[in-house]
């Protein structure tokens, strides 16, 4: 029996979306309420779940906990109503969910819309076992209790589903905007950095937030301190502790961060979890001031590796068909643009880059009609400054108005 785990409030614009995707996989569906107060209970009585209630208590590994204690699955599946699960990892996880030794099993997470790292690893599905519990105050997680289990019970196994699981869209940077969710995270990193005093995971999280916010010497600083603590080991925040310092040092110190980016790339990690390393590191070696053919040549290749390890993300072509077009590879950077359009026919970037490559390539037509979807994506995406900007750039190159 498969039991889903929910703790919601105030999610009635996305928890039928969330609640229908595992319709017919899950036995059960019991939820936790902690406050709504619109339409989100009686969304997930209508989709028919079963839900508790419990006030907010402060921080979301109680929570969770209470939750856990209302299911009676041998299995537990846990979710965000961010979050939903993909259709083909359905018959994956059924096979692994078979295996009896099998204690957890780690999804791999489309993050859509965000700026870093399209894809995480989450351990949100495993055995119900008395032993296993959620901790920490913020992106709790059951991993230190299932350790603390492996200890005493060495038997158990641990596994990794080989295909996207989950689709979250949390991180976009909208949704972030919109609310207070930032600010309510960094008050529970801060109080978790202060119970432990250079924790890596706390300073991954708090420095890779204060970097992206624009406090770049503590996020910095915090990066640093994390990694110099980090054993060799932990390998997933061995990864973001350096990908996020090469974030930090990339427009100070180039040099420096591509080592940081390909040590990061040495961490024995599924390829789709290493993806924002790859394609950051292949963005910097074609930066002016440190491109050369080698660089080029390194740059491509990395792009190549990405588009193998995921070759649903556009973003990776996008990425691919740049580095073709700087190695005056044009078809081939054509063939990489259009790669993407087919995977995100919504990719402003991909559809302006080809319209750039048609036209070097002598297709005046092709880029005359490029540059005008290109446009309209970004005017129908909001960004009306861009697509202006675009109109006066490709209007000097070629007539838009012909036809």
């Amino acid at each position: 029996m498969l039991s889903l785990s929910m703790i919601v409030r105030n999610e009635a614009e996305r928890l039928e979306r969330c609640l229908a995707s595992v319709a017919g996989f899950v036995d059960e569906m019991v939820l936790l309420d902690t406050g709504s107060s619109d339409a989100t209970i009686a969304i997930a009585e209508s989709c028919g779940a079963v839900v508790h209630q419990l006030p907010w208590p402060g921080d979301f590994a109680p929570a969770r906990n209470e939750a856990l204690g209302h299911v009676k699955g041998d299995w537990v599946l846990v979710l965000d109503a961010d979050e939903w699960l993909l259709p083909e990892a359905r018959q994956p996880l059924q096979a692994l969910m078979a295996e009896p030794d099998l204690l957890l099993i780690n999804l791999l997470r489309q993050e859509l819309g965000a700026a870093q790292s399209p894809y995480s690893n989450v351990s949100r599905l495993f055995r119900r076992h008395p032993a296993i519990h959620w901790s920490r105050p913020y992106h709790s997680m059951v991993d230190d209790s299932v350790l603390a289990l492996l200890e005493k019970e060495p038997h158990w196994q641990l596994a990794d589903c080989a295909v996207p699981a989950l689709a979250h869209d949390g991180y976009r940077s909208d949704l972030l905007a919109s609310g207070a969710k930032a600010e309510r995270l960094r008050q529970a990193m801060e109080a978790d950095l202060a119970a432990n005093p250079g924790d890596p995971y706390a300073c991954a999280k708090l420095g890779s937030l204060e970097v992206s916010e624009g406090s770049r010497e503590r996020g910095i600083a915090l990066l640093q301190q994390g990694l110099a603590r980090c054993p060799a080991s932990r390998h997933p925040e061995r990864y973001e502790l350096l990908l996020h310092l090469a974030i930090a040092l990339g427009s100070s110190d180039p040099k420096h961060a591509c080592q940081l980016y390909r040590q990061a790339l040495e961490l024995p990690l599924p390829p789709r979890l290493t993806l924002a390393a790859r394609l950051n590191l292949a963005a910097l070696l074609q930066e002016p001031g440190t491109t050369s053919q080698g660089a080029l040549e390194e740059a491509c290749e990395l792009c190549r590796q990405a588009c193998a390890a995921a070759p649903e993300l556009a973003l990776g072509w996008l990425h691919l068909g740049i580095s073709e077009r700087r190695r005056g590879q044009l078809p081939a950077a054509i063939a990489a643009y259009r790669s993407g359009l087919e995977r995100d026919p919504s990719l402003a970037a991909a559809q302006q880059n080809l319209a750039v490559a048609l036209l070097l390539s002598g297709d005046v037509r092709g880029a005359r009609s490029g540059f005008r979807q290109a446009i309209a994506l970004l005017e129908q995406q909001n960004q009306q400054s861009e697509a202006e900007a675009l109109r006066q750039q490709a209007g000097s190159m070629v007539k838009l108005d012909d036809q």
